[in-house]
């Protein structure tokens, strides 16, 4: 394997703001920002953990604490996203 890979501990991902589903996955914040911008793009860019759910990273970071038997549920925790992530809003100059 390449040095980078290794080392590559989160991506970035892109989400339209009418999009159920990502639009783009990038390695590194700046190319996402240079692919947004050269589209205008409206949408939210969030960092994720590799190799690991969000909703486990959060336990394990101590950014989320389950309080309620539903917190422990598949269903919760398929839907988990934490406000805890680094992301950033994008609205478009285009409109």
């Amino acid at each position: 394997m390449d040095g980078k890979a290794d080392t590559l501990k989160q991506i970035w991902v892109f989400n339209g703001n009418r999009n159920h589903f990502p639009s783009a996955v990038f390695s590194e914040r700046r190319l996402a920002e240079a692919w947004i911008e050269k589209h205008g793009l409206q949408g939210t860019l969030t960092a994720y953990p590799l190799d690991v759910g969000v909703y486990d990273y959060a336990i394990q970071e101590d950014r989320f604490t389950p309080k309620k038997e539903d917190h422990k549920t598949p269903e919760f925790i398929a839907n988990f996203s934490s406000a805890a992530q680094e992301h950033y809003h994008f609205e478009s100059e285009k409109d």
